[in-house]
């Protein structure tokens, strides 16, 4: 499935699943789906399956659950 150390430049294209991820394009990174900031993948702790999307932080997160917006990056 994932292996989070194999990875080339650039941004990766992911698969969220409940516990695990696929990666479908090695990278070493992915977006914060509310802010833009680029999450190296072997720091990526936060994502919703139902969204397909990639959070940098529970803050991230929680603006994402409640409309609202975060710092424009």
């Amino acid at each position: 499935m994932l292996n989070k150390f194999e990875r080339s430049g650039g941004e990766a294209v992911v698969q969220y699943l409940d516990s695990n991820l696929r990666v479908l394009k090695p990278g070493a990174y992915v977006r914060c789906a509310v802010t833009g900031v680029e999450i190296p993948l072997d720091e990526l702790k936060y994502w919703s399956v139902e969204r397909q999307e990639a959070y940098a932080s529970p803050e991230a997160v929680m603006m994402r659950i409640t409309g609202g917006t975060g710092p424009q990056t």
